[in-house]
């Protein structure tokens, strides 16, 4: 029980790798603030899975990039589970996969606006609290992709780029007060943000992999719960690569 008397925001916990880091933060004893922007009925399951398993979770509804919506959310959250001692910025904004040449300002702009104001304002919402209790633990979801861009990812690998600079600068500025900031990187990671990716080329990136697979959300989940568990209370500003060995900084 690693994150017994936890209480964690997942943001973006509804699927995926938010709702795989949910559920297993939540069975190893941690009180769970499920985020969901759209989708409240899978927020609704994953939360009553967690029930279901003895836990304690609660599905609230907030876009992230809306200053005033974080605030109502993690007030719900601490009304309903307690003062939130663990951040996981997972929300992803949307954006077209097109070459550079062909991306327009705006979309570009959403992406990288997006991102970084959805995990500047949930910090600003959750460190008050830690620093009057002097602990907090923030753990950043970015991507491989930030290292190592692809064709077509031109706006999410500056976004993510940004995101794990804002993390470091977060591990700097915050450690005084006893939060630590990490930041988790997946590689290619099976959900359903990459369910437009043809099969082949899934296969050919596992066969490049040393761990010869691709990710899965539990994969990820893990590592978030490594970096959120008390036993790696002297680790932050940690860039941690979630790619079965595929990248390697």
């Amino acid at each position: 029980m690693l994150m017994q008397d936890r209480v964690v925001l997942v943001t973006g916990a509804s699927r995926g790798i938010g709702a795989a880091t949910a559920k297993l933060l939540a069975a190893h004893g941690a009180a769970v603030a499920v985020n969901f922007f759209a989708s409240e009925e899978a927020a609704g399951d994953v939360v009553a899975a967690i029930e279901a398993a003895g836990g304690r979770a609660v599905a609230i509804g907030a876009d992230v990039r809306d200053p005033a919506q974080v605030d109502a959310m993690v007030e719900r959250a601490t009304a309903e589970l307690g003062p939130v001692d663990t951040l996981v910025n997972n929300a992803s904004i949307q954006f077209p996969i097109v070459p550079f040449v062909d991306y327009e300002w705006s979309a570009f702009e959403a992406k990288l606006v997006g991102e970084l104001g959805a995990a500047f304002h949930c910090v600003k919402a959750v460190v008050p609290g830690m620093i009057q209790r002097g602990s907090g633990c923030i753990v950043a979801i970015s991507s491989g992709l930030s290292r190592h861009p692809g064709p077509g990812f031109c706006a999410h690998s500056t976004a993510k780029s940004g995101l794990d600079a804002f993390a470091k600068s977060l591990a700097l500025e915050l450690g005084p007060h006893g939060i630590r900031v990490n930041v988790v990187a997946p590689g290619l990671t099976i959900t359903d943000a990459t369910a437009f990716m043809p099969e082949e080329r899934k296969q050919a990136m596992a066969s490049m992999t040393p761990l010869g697979r691709n990710g899965l959300p539990e994969d990820v989940a893990g590592a978030v719960l490594a970096m959120a568990a008390d036993a790696t209370a002297f680790v932050s500003g940690a860039y941690v690569p979630v790619s079965g060995g595929t990248l390697m900084p």
